[in-house]
């Protein structure tokens, strides 16, 4: 995508390794309730140019004193982990299927009336009771 590796677990993506003119930096997830955690230490915003127009990820670099201390990344990578499960989460949210009323054509009064699932069809009874079954084991032996 930009040249860098994208870092995920369990197929979310919470963090980028890429060099956007700096050096390679390690950008960590935010959202809009983080963001001002990031900023509060230093953090920039993940920025890139594209067709002319500033485009802004919602990644922000890792804090530098997080970058030489695994206690400190792993609460950043455990809030990083947090966003883009609300991110999954609000996706899943805006993806489920609407069951929009079907009208019942050719009555005076139409009447909305839901869909309902196509059932597969269930096998005949006689067809069932003609099958051969096999004997069953007791439990005893």
């Amino acid at each position: 995508m930009f040249g860098g590796f994208g870092i995920s677990t369990d197929g979310l993506n919470i963090a980028l390794l890429a060099d956007l003119g700096g050096g390679d930096t390690l950008w960590l997830k935010a959202d809009e309730e983080t963001r001002s955690l990031f900023e509060a230490v230093g953090c920039r915003p993940f920025m890139y140019k594209a067709k002319g127009k500033a485009m802004k990820l919602n990644y922000y670099s890792a804090p530098e004193d997080a970058m030489e201390s695994p206690q400190l990344m792993a609460q950043w990578a455990r809030l990083s982990l947090a966003c883009a499960l609300k991110s999954r989460a609000a996706k899943a949210v805006r993806a489920r299927p609407v069951a929009s009323p079907v009208t019942k054509r050719g009555s005076s009064t139409s009447k909305a009336v839901p869909s309902a699932p196509a059932r597969p069809k269930a096998s005949r009874p006689e067809a069932a009771a003609a099958r051969p079954r096999a004997p069953r084991k007791s439990r005893s032996g």
